[in-house]
């Protein structure tokens, strides 16, 4: 008989309070390496699993070089063996799901991740087959509770649909990827190093891929890092590179897909934006709908130089202007009067940096983030409660958090913890027993929902959900 994990007393007086189940909308799985490597060999050859392992080699060396941004180092919970093997052993999650308080988890992957940047593609395909392959193999029978999460790297979007059909043709119904593409050539052909965020002024047209998720019915989630951005390039200080990294490489993807007008082409799909938390979608917005409100195509206009009023600066200057400034007058003015005379420009789309968004209205923007976009929070950021805070968010807008554990890796020493956490913006008062609803259950079951109606059918919460879709 299996070893069996009561509920702890702070997990069992929470779920007393509850009317609803927990869905942990972004937990960690642990790959059991040595089956990786032999699934690798036998979907991909020796040569593609021994050339795998030699690069997974490489990227968990925490010796970095001077030249290159520190790794993370002593990223998972050795000293709690038993939370080191519940994320590497399914069954064992299984039985303590209960314990946790936890009634249904999205599985993400941990090394799978490290593959989403990955330019090598004969490595980057041979390990995305074996990871599919191993995720839904591994955890065939533990679907109810535990739904582990394909990973499809997005570097071509051809490629990336083949292997989302090889992921869905495995059962796999969610997947995870990176917005941030390392580039090392521009569109023209010629080189140039720079990070291609999939919507705004993207390499490829990744139009065919999200029709293929549409097909599909599943939602795009984000996952990338922002290591070696700006500067995060510390070659020795991995906290110095680590924090706010996931939310400016969330924050990229979201930017561009939105000003690329991809949600406006696929209202149906709905966009998760892992580990990064809500604070950077809330800034994101803001700042989205103040640009919106002052460089729109029409309150732009007022910004041409042509409308520049010569005869009223030239009396401002008469009466205002002395010194050294007022012996400069007339050679402002030349200048003012020579941009007023350039001709203008030809394409108006050159000057309405929102044409490809498809946007018209300030409404338009709130309605895009309250509808497609969704965004991950880690259990113990105090921040989540922004995204329910109506009286700060333009328009009264309220965004879609999820609730994410994060279990699995070293920013959870105690598994046990996460839901008392989360609990915690309840104790202290940010967020009411219908928000919490919502950041715990609610607004993971309509993002997988929205597309799939049936994405929670046969599992622990299939009920809850029916009912919160009526």
């Amino acid at each position: 008989m299996a070893q069996r994990f009561p509920p702890t007393d702070a997990v069992r007086k929470i779920r007393s309070r509850l009317d609803h189940p927990i869905v942990d909308g972004d937990g960690h799985l642990l790959e059991f390496m040595p089956l990786v490597l032999d699934i690798a060999a036998e979907v991909a050859g020796p040569r593609a699993a021994e050339r795998l392992r030699a690069f997974l080699a490489g990227a968990t060396d925490p010796r970095a070089s001077r030249f290159t941004p520190a790794r993370v180092f002593w990223a998972l919970p050795e000293e709690n063996t038993l939370d080191r093997m519940t994320a590497t052993l399914p069954e064992l999650l299984y039985h303590r799901t209960e314990e946790l308080g936890l009634d249904f988890v999205m599985l993400y992957p941990s090394m799978g991740l490290t593959i989403l940047g990955l330019p090598d593609q004969e490595v980057r395909r041979a390990a995305t087959r074996a990871l599919n392959v191993y995720y839904a193999e591994v955890y065939a029978g533990f679907r109810d509770r535990l739904e582990p999460v394909a990973v499809i790297p997005l570097f071509d979007p051809q490629e990336a649909i083949e292997e989302l059909d090889h992921a869905a043709s495995l059962g796999l119904r969610a997947f995870v990827t990176s917005g941030a593409i390392p580039r090392s050539v521009d569109r023209d052909g010629s080189p140039r190093q720079w990070i291609d965020t999939l919507g705004h002024e993207s390499l490829h047209d990744y139009d065919p891929f999200w029709a293929r998720c549409q097909e599909l019915r599943v939602a795009p989630a984000f996952h990338g890092i922002g290591y070696g951005w700006g500067s995060r390039w510390s070659a020795t200080n991995y906290v110095y590179n680590h924090i706010g990294n996931f939310a400016a490489a969330q924050e990229a993807v979201c930017r561009s897909l939105f000003l690329g007008g991809v949600p406006r082409r696929f209202p149906g799909l709905r966009f998760a934006f892992l580990e990064g938390g809500v604070a950077w979608a809330c800034q994101l917005l803001a700042d989205l709908v103040g640009h919106f409100e002052k460089r729109n195509r029409e309150a732009v206009g007022r910004f041409d130089p042509r409308r520049f009023d010569l005869d009223a600066a030239r009396a401002l200057l008469d009466q205002f202007a002395h010194g050294r400034i007022a012996d400069r007058g007339k050679r402002y003015l030349e200048m003012a009067a020579a941009l007023k005379a350039a001709p203008a420009d030809p394409d108006p789309r050159t000057i309405d940096d929102f044409a490809d968004s498809g946007i018209e209205t300030v409404a338009e923007i709130v309605e895009i983030f309250a509808r497609s976009f969704y965004f991950g929070c880690e259990c113990d950021d105090p921040l989540s409660a922004l995204a329910f805070d109506r009286g700060v968010l333009p328009r009264g807008a309220r965004l879609n958090a999820v609730f994410g554990s994060d279990i699995g890796h070293w920013d959870v020493p105690d598994m046990r913890e996460v839901l008392p956490e989360a609990w915690e913006l309840v104790e202290a008062g940010h967020l009411d027993a219908d928000a919490f609803r919502d950041f715990s259950f609610g607004n993971a079951v309509r993002m997988f929902t929205a597309a799939n109606p049936d994405f929670f059918a046969g599992t622990a919460v299939a009920d809850a959900a029916r009912a919160l879709a009526r």
